[in-house]
């Protein structure tokens, strides 16, 4: 699923095309993928100006001319680009918005697997809703505020959105590794100094998949189609049974957490 980084690639990349542009023209090829059910997205955006486009954790967020927003979110397989209205439509393309004006584009959500979609907001700021704080904004004494409230594994509280919003399960493995901390740790056990290696870890690593465009591993690709860069340079992630890059001694181990795939380094990141 994309994280952090690829939603932030995709978002510099619409916003110098769409922002301050008109929608003359919106086709929804399948209505089940809107939230809430049953609205009528096409004519709320129709003659509507773009005025903005950000990312909130995991959501590229669209705010219109006259205050009411709507934010998409990739899921798994999802794709938010910017093309040519020429440029023929593929298949698994479920909403198509069309810009006024020269060049003469389309924004086009692309979703095989339908677990993305397009969430309708209004003027109702609920995209805040069960949202934690940012991580690259985040300071080591909030952060280590929400972890020693929480009991459970480090690596399964970074991936919930209501403590920390935007981590996945690719870059708490990597921010991990770089802290040298073991996933199944207590966050209620570990010290402030861990807290503050952790805290400039996920920054640390965040920073460079944004400017690496992101992971591609199979779906991803950036608001102009390219895929990101980041997956060659993982050091742990989907790296198992691999030579740590650090110590050099041990294998890369995989275990579960959480349902979820957990990578590390048992000599690095002891228990």
């Amino acid at each position: 699923m994309p994280e952090l980084p690829e939603v932030q690639t995709v978002v510099s990349g619409l916003r110098p095309r769409v922002v301050g542009r008109v929608i003359s023209r919106v086709q929804m090829h399948r209505t089940d993928i809107v939230s809430p059910a049953g609205i009528d997205l096409a004519p709320l955006l129709m003659g509507r100006m773009i005025s903005g486009i950000e990312r909130r954790a995991k959501r590229i967020v669209f705010a219109l001319d006259d205050r009411a927003q709507f934010y998409v979110h990739l899921g798994m397989t999802g794709q938010l680009t910017i093309e040519p209205a020429k440029a023929e439509v593929r298949n698994h393309t479920h909403m198509v918005i069309e810009l006024k004006g020269a060049p003469a584009e389309q924004i086009r959500f692309r979703d095989p697997r339908r677990f993305g979609g397009v969430f309708w907001l209004g003027i109702d700021p609920a995209v805040e809703k069960n949202l934690g704080p940012e991580p690259l904004t985040l300071g080591s004494k909030r952060l280590a505020a929400l972890l020693v409230n929480t009991r459970r594994a480090v690596k399964v509280a970074l991936l919930d959105q209501k403590l920390i919003a935007g981590i996945g399960n690719i870059y708490a493995d990597e921010a991990l590794f770089e802290a040298k901390i073991h996933p199944r740790a207590m966050t209620h056990t570990l010290t402030f100094t861990q807290v503050r290696a952790l805290n400039l870890a996920i920054k640390k690593v965040l920073r460079k998949a944004i400017k690496f465009r992101g992971s591609t591993l199979r779906d991803f690709v950036d608001a102009e189609g390219v895929v990101g860069s980041y997956r060659s340079r993982h050091k742990v992630y989907d790296r198992e049974g691999e030579p740590c890059p650090r110590c050099k001694k041990h294998k890369i181990e995989r275990i579960v957490l959480g349902g979820r795939s957990t990578c590390f380094c048992p000599g690095c990141q002891k228990g």
